[in-house]
């Protein structure tokens, strides 16, 4: 509409003051609703190829995305197994703030808590079995000293003997030497068997026992975090959204989810677009842009194209039983493009999950700035490109000021 009454006035116009002004015809004598159409005919044609190039210039290089939204991230709640619900900590509300580290629901922790008791229960036994295996140290330990004082002492009458022997053959027999030998031999040998049992006993001590206890340990942390488990934290701020779990029911992690949790920090953050495809080479990081959302009606929200997606996602393929067909995929498919706000708190009064319309605006001024251009006719037409965009964001404009009127009066729906 703007770009035909903008082509009438500089063709429409000025063709038919020629033909008043300059050859005399006037309005209802000369030129009538059937000869119209061949006295403006230089204007009227003239009027309909420039609005058809104003339209063309206006939808490529200043391009819109009706298809628009605010978007947000959710985390679902799940817990790590598959249970029955004993005990909510959160209010059954729309929305709940939540805190991290806040408890939000606890499972049926019979099994785990018996868990925990047996692994306790087995700690227990092995520091009984550490306690005890001291015990029987000492008591290795005096078998040691016992044995080497038995072999002292034969060891003593055995050089007594030999001493006598040596002086007097007649005072001591062979035979005796020979018990007495024998008898020294033996107590070496339990002497030996003692300390074996006492270097056993010790490696029971040392190494067997304080292993069996820190597996026993291990199997106790493990059930303890088994059993915590059965309590749901939230992970992170946020607010958990139309939570209605209740004591009794199942959550299970592949089929049932609890509920959803949407991050405090991943709210209001930025607006996901999708701009036609014939736009892909216009379309660049840092561009201006605006939003009309209906949420905050009569408002207009500047933004900033932060990224551009390379890929269209309707030609992504995978590893499928069915061969790929190109006439599958959508020609419809747009272009991702990543917005946020150019001023800070831009999004305060928009609600995440908002669908808008954007329109965003290409910007020749610092090529013009920095003389980037060749000809008369390249400068000329960046500046047409520059302020053609204009018309864009009036119309933009105009829709944020009837939206309210159609949706409310116009529609029928009240």
């Amino acid at each position: 509409m703007f770009e035909t009454l903008f082509s009438a006035l500089i063709t429409i116009l000025p063709d038919y003051l020629f033909r008043r002004y300059v050859q005399g015809k006037r309005i209802g004598h000369e030129i009538t609703l059937y000869s119209v159409w061949y006295e403006l005919r230089y204007g009227i044609v003239t009027c309909l190829m420039l609005t058809i190039t104003l339209i063309t210039l206006i939808f490529y290089f200043h391009p819109t995305a009706t298809s628009a939204v605010s978007t947000f991230r959710t985390l679902p709640i799940l817990p790590e197994g598959s249970g029955r619900v004993e005990e909510i900590f959160v209010a059954n509300e729309l929305e709940t703030e939540i805190k991290a580290g806040s408890p939000i629901f606890k499972l049926d922790s019979s099994r785990q808590q018996a868990d925990v008791v047996t692994a306790k229960q087995q700690v227990e036994e092995i520091k009984g079995e550490i306690a005890l295996a001291q015990g029987e140290l000492e008591v290795a330990t005096a078998q040691v000293d016992q044995a080497a004082a038995s072999l002292k002492q034969a060891q003593d009458e055995l050089d007594t003997r030999n001493e006598l022997f040596n002086r007097n053959a007649n005072v001591v027999s062979e035979r005796d030497l020979e018990k007495l030998q024998n008898t020294v031999d033996a107590r070496q040998g339990g002497l030996e068997a003692a300390e074996a049992n006492k270097a056993l006993v010790e490696t029971n001590i040392n190494v067997a026992l304080p292993s069996k206890l820190e597996s026993a340990e291990a199997r106790l942390a493990e059930a303890e975090v088994e059993l915590e488990k059965m309590t749901v934290y939230a992970s992170v701020d946020g607010t958990i959204i139309q939570f209605a779990l209740r004591p009794g029911d199942i959550v299970n992690p592949l089929m049932r989810p609890a509920g959803i949790l949407i991050p405090k920090d991943s709210q209001k953050r930025r607006i996901v677009a999708g701009f036609g495809q014939v736009e892909a080479q216009v379309l660049k990081p840092g561009m201006i842009a605006e939003a009309f959302c209906p949420a905050v009606p009569f408002t207009i929200i500047p933004l900033v194209i932060t990224d551009v997606q390379a890929e269209i996602a309707a030609g992504q393929i995978g590893t499928t039983s069915q061969l790929v067909d190109a006439t599958k995929s959508s020609a419809s498919a747009t272009i991702t493009t990543i917005l946020e706000p150019l001023y800070e708190n831009g999004f305060e009064k928009l609600p995440p999950g908002a669908s808008c319309t954007v329109n965003a605006y290409t910007s020749n001024h610092e090529r013009l700035a920095a003389g980037e251009y060749e000809g008369t006719g390249e400068f000329l037409f960046l500046h047409v490109v520059d302020t053609v965009g204009l018309v864009h964001a009036i119309i933009l404009r105009s829709q944020a000021l009837q939206y309210p009127i159609k949706t409310l009066v116009l529609s029928g729906g009240h």
